[in-house]
């Protein structure tokens, strides 16, 4: 009997063995996937996009054998797949072990001539196994767009609307040219592209979100299209002058606008109207020994919001400069900080500064920050620093400064902020201690278009 059971033991195993090792043909075998449609965001013809991917799961007891992973398409799509380190349009006879999975990759380049506005580019992948087919869809929105490489601007230079423009390897405005960037244009930058001011700049956007001008990342797709620090900014130099921003958004950049040296004439270096500057990973706006005018701005959400040093003339009417700590940003640094020094070694080198701040709240929350305005004098230059009609919140009131009509610590009760979701909205709500808080100056209308009336709100929204 012994070697009967012995026998027989060694059959089962070996027919457990030969099951465990044979591939599943049964019409009701399945296979899984953890996609059932792949979406690319706005990708720039010419320039294709990231690489994404699904995977596809053997969820039976046996070996399975999928007979065919391919792009409806072919090789004509604008897709290109990869399955299991085999490249597409069609890879045939993959095995699957047991429990196992495999990956496939998706890219897609759109064709560039796909006209002038947005457009769907689809496909779908099919996955045939055991006479049954399982399906994958694939969606890309494309657009045209002006690809700019590493170049210089001379003369006189306009960009419309018709199309965005894709800035790669960085742009220069030459010292004698000047850009005129019409209303409702998308500027693009790649990562190594900073956008440089050495001439003029003139953006000439309006107040209607249709209508703005927008400076971002060229990275679209989730989660780059909102990480900071996506692209340089905005650098107008030593030479530059005569420079205009009107309702301009300028979001996701290393530094937002940077502005150096005194102006060569008598007109601000920089005029900064109905601007949004959001989500900066190092500092919104930074002046440095230099002459900005700003009116109806909103600087939020930066590392440091504004920063204006070594001197300087400026002058911010009605603008709207908040921090709140989200899972980009953390708030840890005042959103003003206005010295007329920079330090050098162990000592410092100082300039004259005037500063004038009226209708504007100055505001961050999260435990962080005591005093979201710090004032810092050094030396004996000539020194003039003035808050009128600001709400702030500070522990230690700045020395060094004249201030009248400052509501001190009270909460500007904005309309929206969810720092979990990243959700900002920093208009007004009803019973904000801002509603008609202001002076009147020559300032009318708010970042909206909308009329001041009366006695004017503070920050950039009228309520």
């Amino acid at each position: 009997m012994r070697p009967f059971l012995a026998l027989l033991l060694f059959t089962v195993c070996a027919l457990a063995a030969c099951k465990k090792d044979s591939f599943i043909t049964s019409p009701d075998a399945q296979l899984r996937t953890s996609e059932e449609k792949i979406t690319f965001d706005t990708v720039f013809t010419s320039v294709g996009s990231v690489t994404k991917f699904f995977r596809i799961y053997n969820s039976n007891d046996q070996k399975l054998r999928i007979s065919s992973v391919k792009l409806a398409g072919g090789a004509s799509s604008a897709f290109k797949i990869n399955a299991d380190g085999f490249k597409g349009p069609e890879i045939n006879n993959l095995e699957m072990e047991a429990g196992d999975s495999m990956y496939v990759f998706v890219s897609v380049r759109i064709d560039p001539a796909g006209g002038t506005l947005p457009f769907v580019v689809q496909d779908s992948i099919s996955i045939t196994y055991n006479g049954k087919t399982d399906w994958v869809q694939l969606e890309a929105w494309g657009q045209n767009a002006n690809f700019l490489r590493g170049r210089k601007l001379t003369g006189n230079v306009v960009w419309d609307n018709r199309l965005p423009f894709v800035i790669l390897d960085g742009l220069l405005i030459d010292t004698t040219a000047t850009l005129t960037i019409e209303k409702g244009t998308k500027v693009y930058l790649h990562a190594d592209a900073p956008f440089i001011v050495d001439g003029t700049l003139k953006v000439m956007g309006e107040h209607f979100d249709s209508t703005r001008v927008q400076f971002t990342g060229d990275r679209l797709d989730e989660p780059y299209k909102s990480f900071p620090g996506s692209w340089p900014g905005i650098y107008f130099r030593g030479s530059s002058r005569n420079s205009e921003l009107n309702f301009v958004t300028i979001a996701n950049a290393f530094q937002g606008v940077v502005v150096e040296k005194p102006s060569i004439n008598t007109n601000p270096k920089l005029v900064l109207n109905g601007c949004i500057i959001d989500n900066v990973y190092d500092v919104g706006i930074l002046g440095l020994q230099t002459s900005i005018e700003a009116r109806n701005c909103v600087v939020s959400n930066c590392g440091k919001n504004i920063i204006l040093a070594y001197g300087g003339n400026y002058n911010f009417n009605h603008c709207t400069v908040a921090a709140f700590s989200n899972s980009y940003i953390l708030h840890k640094e005042p959103v003003l900080q206005v010295t007329n020094f920079v330090k050098e070694g162990t000592g410092f080198l100082t300039a004259d500064l005037t500063a004038v701040f009226r209708n504007s709240i100055f505001w961050g929350e999260g435990g962080s920050v005591d005093d979201e305005v710090f004032v810092g004098k050094q030396g004996n230059t000539a020194f003039d620093v003035s808050f009128a009609n600001c709400l702030w919140r500070v522990t230690n009131v700045p020395a060094n400064t004249t201030r009248t009509n400052i509501l001190s610590n009270v909460d500007p009760r904005f309309d929206t902020v969810d720092n979990q979701k990243r959700l900002y909205n920093f208009r007004l709500q009803t019973g904000s201690p801002a509603i008609n808080a202001g002076m009147i100056t020559s300032v009318l209308t708010d970042i909206t278009g909308k009329p001041r009336t009366g006695s004017p709100d503070l920050g950039a929204y009228e309520h």
